[in-house]
């Protein structure tokens, strides 16, 4: 949910489209190479670590999940092919998983392919995917990451309620800013968690300045979507608050490739960490592919492996790696700190 819009002019973003997807039929580089030479920021390219949204819950999912995506970091990948290898063995594991425990029909997906079991208890699904890491014999190789969408359960009475897809409820569920937190340290302790986005809603400044200083003892990044809506205005406020220390990069969202370059070129230059994302909403264009690349973001998420729209952005990071052959480098476990 993004209330903050810009409605900025596209001309530029068209022409770069137009003039980039010409160059990759006939360049070694492809795309990437294109978006580095014009951001003029990168010096050498890198693949990103994808972080895999393998399980649903939140306005994504037909479940009664509050959280909304659970994602896997394959940070412990040789390189970009063995990230994918992992994740999608990871993925199918967990596909087993949940029949066994909830039935044939508990394994549907939701919209960005992740599964959408019929829980309702946010551990119980990191538990499960804890369960598929191990299943598919990558312990130790995998990070945890969530995209809480805290925005879509906030309510009048600034509270954040854990039962909001049960109208009308009783409020039993209702927990305030502190106790969100808390339990967002809890999963922390339980499993290996890296990156934590949108934790509290987007208007809701204080608390996010209070979890960033928390979750930085622990090494966890704190990504901010709703909060930031890759709007450079905005991406100041969070830098200069502390409101969070990692930027999730939507050219879509704001409108331009030079804006969304800018913003990337504002997080890096604060030391924070950036995602490039696709939509819940998707088509099978691959740009962000190329541009998270292109600008060495060091991480992309772009849903789990499966459905065609997700996989379009995976395969072209696939050709990308095979056409910079010895040049590939992964992020791995650097992805946050991969400098301008």
């Amino acid at each position: 949910m993004v209330s903050r819009r810009k409605n900025s002019e596209r001309t530029l973003f068209l022409e770069f489209l137009s003039h980039s997807a010409a160059q990759v039929l006939r360049r070694r580089a492809s795309l990437c190479t294109s978006t580095s030479q014009i951001s003029a920021e990168t010096k050498k390219v890198q693949l990103p670590v994808p972080s895999f949204n393998i399980i649903n819950g939140g306005s994504h999912a037909g479940n009664q999940l509050p959280m909304q995506e659970f994602m896997i970091l394959p940070v412990e990948a040789k390189n970009f092919t063995e990230a994918m290898k992992i994740g999608s063995e990871v993925y199918h594991h967990l596909k087993k998983v949940i029949k066994k425990k909830y039935g044939q029909d508990a394994a549907n997906v939701g919209d960005e392919g992740g599964f959408a079991p019929p829980i309702n208890d946010n551990q119980e699904a990191i538990d499960l995917i804890l369960n598929a890491i191990e299943a598919a014999g990558h312990t130790g190789k995998v990070k945890i990451g969530m995209d809480v969408a805290a925005s879509e359960f906030y309510t009048k009475d600034k509270m954040y309620d854990l039962n909001f897809k049960t109208q009308p409820n009783d409020g039993s569920k209702k927990v305030d800013s502190d106790a969100l937190a808390a339990m967002y340290m809890s999963f922390c302790d339980k499993c290996p968690m890296v990156s934590i986005e949108d934790p509290f809603d987007q208007d809701d400044w204080k608390p996010w300045q209070k979890f960033t200083e928390m979750a930085a003892k622990r090494n966890v990044q704190v990504v901010g979507d709703d909060l930031t809506v890759t709007n450079t205005t905005i991406v100041k406020k969070a830098i200069e608050s502390k409101a969070c220390n990692a930027l999730l990069l939507k050219v879509n969202q704001i409108g331009t490739v030079t804006e969304s370059i800018d913003a990337v070129k504002m997080a890096k230059d604060a030391g924070w960490g950036v995602m490039a994302s696709h939509r819940s909403g998707e088509t099978e264009d691959t740009f962000i592919a190329d541009l998270a690349v292109g600008l060495s973001t060091g991480q992309i998420k772009t849903g789990a492996p499966c459905r065609s729209e997700r996989l379009a952005k995976y395969n072209q990071l696939l050709r990308i790696e095979e056409d910079l052959g010895v040049d590939a480098v992964y992020a791995g476990k650097n992805f946050r700190y991969i400098a301008i």
